[in-house]
């Protein structure tokens, strides 16, 4: 079975798998979720990359001899888990709810590029909700179980603007599989507009998931049953692209 390497979002918490974690392990993967330095100041992008190459268990690659390795990005972490995938001879890169960057863009400049706000206030709008209303509940925690949202406030989240001052540094997407989930309740990035980043930047149709901005905390069970087929799809179709075997570089 593969190896997931987990990725999260702003605030760069671990913990923010801890539903899934359990769910891959009953399905025979391994999972390795990460935390990110979001509370440095000093930690630019490829910090970030580099906290997670250092997570990635040797020999999890097929080209290494493994069983197969899928990094997983959830929200920002769309700009470290290509790069990643990139360096580690991944055999599958996983994109939940991204922030999906093109080439010398930095992670500060990707929201205006992309007009995230005029569609976030579409979006709402469309729903029936405020589009003045951007708080932490409204955006992100509408579906989230109760007993799991109080844990997220009790929780203190870091997030400094480090990885989001740097250009996103490939050329161009990794010459890896890649699949995007995307949410069709996601108040932050509307599935219209998701969509549209996955096909264009990413060359990608997404997968849809009954979700917001979180689904590793509000359905993790439908999540994990994307990951999971993902993850046999590409390790029973053959060797995944063209990459050499190699180890991080």
């Amino acid at each position: 079975m593969s190896t997931f390497v987990l990725v999260p979002g702003a605030g760069g918490q671990a913990w923010y798998w801890h539903r899934v974690v359990p769910r891959l392990v009953f399905r025979g993967h391994d999972a390795v979720p990460v935390d990110l330095p979001s509370g440095d100041e000093a930690a630019g992008l490829e910090e970030y990359v580099r906290t997670v190459v250092r997570a990635v268990p040797s020999g999890a690659s097929r080209a290494s001899g493994g069983a197969g390795l899928v990094i997983v990005g959830q929200s920002l972490g769309g700009l470290v888990a290509p790069v990643v995938a990139s360096r580690c001879a991944a055999d599958l890169l996983v994109l939940v709810a991204p922030m999906v960057p093109r080439p010398g863009e930095s992670g500060g400049e990707w929201w205006g590029a992309t007009d995230q706000g005029a569609a976030m206030r579409r979006f709402a709008l469309e729903q029936g909700r405020d589009p003045d209303c951007t708080d932490d509940d409204s955006l992100y925690l509408h579906d989230v179980p109760q007993s799991v949202r109080a844990e997220v406030l009790r929780r203190p989240i870091q997030q400094t603007e480090g990885p989001l001052r740097d250009p996103w540094p490939l050329d161009r997407w990794p010459d890896v599989p890649t699949r995007v989930v995307v949410g069709r309740q996601d108040r932050l990035f509307p599935p219209d507009f998701a969509t549209a980043l996955a096909r264009e930047r990413a060359g990608v149709e997404p997968d849809y998931i009954d979700t917001g901005h979180l689904p590793a905390l509000a359905d993790p069970e439908a999540l994990v049953t994307l990951l999971d087929r993902y993850a046999h799809e590409v390790t029973s179709g053959g060797p995944a692209g063209a990459l050499s075997p190699r180890w991080c570089r």
